[in-house]
């Protein structure tokens, strides 16, 4: 189990390498990554482990090991070392089966895909026995296709449009963290893309596109209405802010889950040494920002959109959390230059399941990354991949109402199914076993 979820995370996020090589501007520190590997097969070889103790049988050891994982898979979204990039349920984002991730989100699409495998597996085992276990497999493959049809049924939202601008920048991270782009270059090069823009449209900057030194409370000369991205550096905070068309900031929506290990540093004090090596090698100290405690939709002409910044988009409690405040649509400013090679485009497809979980469409203005619309099926309407230093992009998203099941009850369903599995390997490993 270590070797193969290890193996899996490398190939899945091997663009880290790349980017700790240029973060510590040495190539060969591209390695440090390596370590993410392995602790992430470390979380699941320690549930293999516990379920090899408790359950002997071979059969049962299956079906309790497809529990585990998809327990291990939402404790990943879990304490200061949260890291759920690699979830089995995305992979679904291409076929019409992710469209349950409505009804039980993106892990419940998890338990579809480990449910399937852990059938085939005991079909696999017990090949030559008189009691080959063919029923757990159908109906296993009876779930597949009701899920299935679930999808194929589902159907695009009504709403009225709300038109909005997006922006595509291309300004270099580092640079941008640094202040070796200074934020009024950003500011003047941002600016002349926003003007013009259709009668009752709403334009959108990317995560930091404004850099101040505290939360201001007016911004003259940006082009409202609008949302942007904001680094303040006194209190350190990373947010949304929503401006009015005369420059009033009339409310903020503060990052929520911060990055581990880039944002924030956990188990700070007691790991010190440690953390003073790499402190004394990039000749600063580390600081964690302030994260939100709560966060609600943003107003602006009587429209609530539910912003959340840049690696909030892989938590949907954070999306689930504003569509149930009142949400009509989801925005993501956000910063991908950080993320090199497919990152980017994990990032992209992480966040097209957030629209498909709350039947919302989405909308992305961003940074070095995939800016534009989706609609409320996760379906990309209008995008922008590539261009210039920086684009526009002019979308009309429908605003819509109501709550999905996963809005009511979270991940409860993937957690009974994850539960369930586990019992249904116990249960099956007590079960005298049959004379072949």
């Amino acid at each position: 189990m270590w070797w193969s979820v290890s193996v899996m995370t490398a190939l899945h996020l091997w663009w880290l390498t790349s980017f700790l090589g240029e973060l510590f501007q040495a190539p060969l520190l591209g390695v440090l990554a390596f370590a993410l590997y392995a602790l992430e097969g470390g979380f699941f070889a320690l549930m293999a482990y516990l379920v090899a103790r408790a359950v002997q049988n071979p059969h049962g050891r299956v079906w309790a090991l497809a529990g585990g994982w998809l327990l291990t898979e939402a404790l990943r979204f879990l304490g200061p070392l949260a890291f759920p990039w690699p979830t089995l349920g995305s992979s679904l984002l291409p076929t019409p089966l992710i469209q349950i991730a409505d009804l039980g989100g993106v892990l419940l699409a998890s338990g579809l895909i480990v449910t399937l495998a852990a059938a085939l597996a005991g079909v696999w085992t017990g090949w030559g026995r008189r009691d080959l276990p063919w029923r757990p497999l159908a109906l296993t493959l009876l779930a597949w296709g009701a899920a299935l049809s679930y999808g194929l049924t589902r159907t695009p939202g009504e709403g009225p449009e709300q038109p909005m601008r997006v922006l595509r920048t291309e300004f270099d991270s580092f640079a941008r963290a640094t202040q070796a782009l200074s934020p009024e270059a950003q500011f003047a090069q941002q600016l002349p893309a926003s003007l013009g823009r259709p009668p009752g449209s709403v334009v959108v900057w990317s995560e930091t596109a404004l850099l101040r030194e505290a939360p201001p409370q007016t911004v003259p000369d940006f082009p409202g209405p609008g949302l942007s991205g904001l680094r303040t550096f006194t209190p350190d905070q990373n947010s949304v802010i929503a401006i009015g068309a005369d420059g009033q900031v009339t409310s903020r929506n503060l990052k929520a889950r911060l990055v581990p290990f880039g944002e924030e540093f956990p188990f700070y004090r007691a790991l010190r040494p440690v953390y003073a090596v790499f402190e004394r090698a990039l000749g600063f100290e580390f600081g964690s920002l302030e994260p939100a405690r709560q966060v609600t939709p943003l107003t602006l002409g009587g429209v609530r959109y539910g912003t959340y910044v840049c690696y909030d988009s892989v938590f949907p409690w954070v999306a689930r959390q504003l569509t149930r405040a009142g949400a009509q649509v989801l925005v993501n400013p956000s910063n991908d230059g950080w993320y090199a090679g497919w990152g980017v485009e994990q990032h992209f497809w992480m966040g097209r399941v957030r629209a498909i979980e709350q039947r919302r469409w989405l909308v992305r203005s961003v940074n070095a990354g995939v800016a534009g619309s989706v609609n409320d099926l996760g379906q990309p309407v209008q995008l922008l991949r590539a261009g210039g230093a920086v684009q526009a992009l002019d979308v009309r998203p429908k605003l819509l109402s109501g709550l999905t099941v996963y809005a009511h009850v979270g991940d409860a369903p993937a957690y009974a199914l994850a539960f369930a599995l586990m019992l249904g390997g116990v249960w099956t490993g007590r079960r005298p076993a049959r004379e072949e």
